[in-house]
């Protein structure tokens, strides 16, 4: 294996991480629209909350399957023929997700804008699902055939582990959504946020235990590489410790700093299990490695040399665009009322 080999495998990865990352708390705010918004009115506020942000961070997982597609051509066909019908719902959850902000906005009846925040819930509860489904099924180990073939079959694809991996995506994204409403939101709703997130965690860490379980059974991770999976076991647990004491503390900051890298965790627990493979064959001499699924030498420099071209320039617009939409959304009306029957019960008290 080549040094750009390997580091474009963790160039993937890491747009991979950053997918989860960013677009990780615009599906936790769609999910947050029925899970926690009141009324119609919230949820249009929750949807303007991640409406300058959340197509631009779709960018990440369309780089991660191009960069995919022109490094490991092998790794991509048989990833992409082998999870065809995930990808599939993955991409219909997008597209329902991506069209229901437009269509909410333009919406001229109170039910029509009701059927388009329900499509964006539904499509930010089931695409991170379903991708947590494919990259937890993956790292089991899959029927490969000499041409790298995938043909995992229904039980492959779902099965305890890639279900609960799938559900822990969803549940961190959701986390990592409240966290993100309450930076942007009043006072009194960013409070709300808090409190609902503080009572999640204590869901977090038995599920934690059973996902660790699942992949120490169900996986080679843990005897294949043991100190870096350890490793990595550790931080997502101590991430999530964090995240949990942060929110008792009402440091929403820290708090969305420490799912985000809980969710970044995740990929990095993944990555590192199947290096050096890029898919895993339950027949272990099926498995295809990283050399076996690089394109050629020549590709990989070019995609080197522009990575290194744009690769600042997609940070430093990412930097600027978070940067000028920093501020709390204004507070609404009854967001107002709010604070002030709150001040005056507490002045009644006193």
């Amino acid at each position: 294996m080549s040094i750009l080999q390997g580091l474009w495998f963790f160039v993937i990865g890491l747009l991979f991480a950053g997918f989860l990352l960013l677009e990780g708390f615009d599906f936790g705010v769609g999910m947050a629209t029925r899970f926690v918004a009141r009324d119609g009115d919230e949820r249009a506020t929750f949807m303007r909350a991640i409406g300058p942000h959340w197509d631009g961070n779709e960018v990440w997982l369309i780089t991660a399957g191009g960069a995919m597609f022109a490094a490991f051509p092998l790794w991509y066909a048989s990833l992409f023929s082998g999870y065809y019908i995930l990808l599939f719902l993955v991409l219909v959850s997008l597209i329902l997700r991506g069209v229901s902000f437009e269509f909410a906005s333009h919406a001229l009846t109170v039910r029509e804008r009701g059927f388009w925040q329900w499509a964006n819930f539904i499509g930010s509860l089931f695409a991170p699902f379903f991708l947590g489904m494919m990259l937890t099924s993956m790292i089991q180990g899959i029927p490969l055939d000499i041409n790298g073939d995938a043909r995992p079959g229904f039980f492959g694809v779902v099965n305890w582990l890639s279900v609960v991996g799938g559900v822990a995506v969803v549940f961190f994204s959701f986390v990592h959504g409240l966290h993100f409403l309450s930076l942007k939101l009043g006072p009194v709703a960013s409070r709300r946020m808090l409190n609902i997130s503080e009572k999640l965690y204590w869901i977090a860490y038995p599920a934690l235990v059973v996902f660790v379980l699942l992949a120490f059974f169900r996986t080679d991770f843990y005897r294949v590489r043991p100190i870096s999976t350890w490793l990595i076991t550790v931080i997502i647990l101590a991430a999530t410790i964090c995240a949990h004491v942060a929110v008792t503390k009402k440091r929403e900051g820290f708090a969305f700093a420490s799912s985000g890298i809980t969710l970044m965790a995740i990929i990095a627990f993944i990555f590192n299990g199947l290096f050096p493979r890029v898919m895993i064959g339950t027949d272990p001499a099926s498995s295809i490695m990283i050399e076996d699924a690089a394109a050629s030498p020549y590709t990989m420099k070019i995609m080197t040399v522009v990575l290194c071209i744009f690769l600042p320039i997609m940070l430093a617009y990412f930097i600027w665009s978070y940067f000028i939409q920093r501020k709390r959304l204004v507070a609404d009306d009854s967001d107002l009322a709010e604070v002030s029957r709150s001040t005056a019960t507490a002045a009644v008290s006193k």
